[in-house]
């Protein structure tokens, strides 16, 4: 199973792609739990995912994210802004399986 967490501000602006990335997965046939947190929870759940994507909105977090993913062993991303703002959940997760392989 592929862990993917999606991290944003409040861990709300994601969840509508958390849904289109599931259907996505689904329809693959990809067995994959993908869910939302916010920034402030990520240091806390950094080791229980495989992959952490970054949403754009919050990009500047993204030096602070490294640290805690390296900790882990663990990469992190931001989510692409245009793939974001389009909703296109098999983008987001195409980007979130090539990181997972990069590992």
């Amino acid at each position: 199973m592929k862990k993917i967490l999606l991290v944003c501000d409040l861990g709300m602006s994601t969840s509508l792609m958390v849904k289109k990335m599931l259907e996505s997965a689904k329809a693959r046939g990809i067995d994959a739990e993908i869910c939302a947190k916010s920034v402030r929870d990520y240091k806390t759940c950094a080791a229980d995912f495989d992959v952490a994507l970054l949403g754009p909105q919050i990009r500047y977090k993204l030096p602070e994210c490294e640290k805690i993913a390296q900790e882990h062993g663990k990469k992190i991303a931001c989510i692409d802004m245009m793939a974001y703002g389009t909703m296109k959940g098999d983008k987001v997760l195409d980007q979130a399986l090539a990181l997972i392989e990069e590992a």
